[in-house]
């Protein structure tokens, strides 16, 4: 079958909303939130990656813009939710354990001695601001993820990719 979407085998000949179906059947309880991410090709990123890991939702909060292309269509197999507001994201969590991915401040501790729920929202900000206090604030946890060069953070892209997979690696293979 020549499909040239960008889906492994499984799903290759399906229509989307057959993907989305399958796909529903072993989404995970993981969360994605993205507050202000100022270029474009990192909010693609970040949702590509989520999909990569089935999460349930993204959440983009504040600005709604962004380059569709980083995301490789894989926007098309998730539910993708514009909050115009930290308060209208907020009244989505009720229950979720917020976790932001955050290295710019003194309550952050080590990602690799985060134990995560499996309800979890992972919030991720502009990698030059960060996460806004007012949402640091309502966050129940912030972590780091450690760096072992001479720069203190990797790419806001990067970071959510391995906050993901820490988090899918403790959450579905524990």
């Amino acid at each position: 079958m020549d499909d040239p979407r960008n889906l492994v085998d499984e799903y290759k000949g399906m229509t989307n909303e057959q993907v989305i179906l399958k796909l529903a059947k072993t989404r995970s309880s993981l969360e994605i939130a993205i507050e202000n991410v100022e270029h474009d090709f990192n909010i693609g990123s970040i949702v590509r990656t989520a999909n990569s890991f089935n999460v349930s939702k993204v959440h983009i909060i504040g600005r709604k813009k962004y380059n569709r292309r980083g995301a490789m269509c894989t926007d098309k197999y998730l539910e993708i939710i514009h909050h115009p507001t930290i308060e209208s994201f907020l009244e989505t969590q009720e229950g979720r354990e917020i976790v932001a991915i955050e290295n710019n401040t003194p309550r952050a501790k080590e990602l690799h001695s985060k134990h995560f729920t499996p309800n979890t929202t992972l919030v991720f900000g502009s990698e030059n601001s960060g996460i806004t206090q007012e949402l640091l604030d309502k966050a129940q946890d912030v972590r780091f993820i450690e760096s072992f060069g001479s720069t203190r953070s990797v790419n806001v892209g990067a970071a959510a990719a391995i906050a993901m997979y820490e988090w899918t690696r403790q959450n579905l293979f524990a």
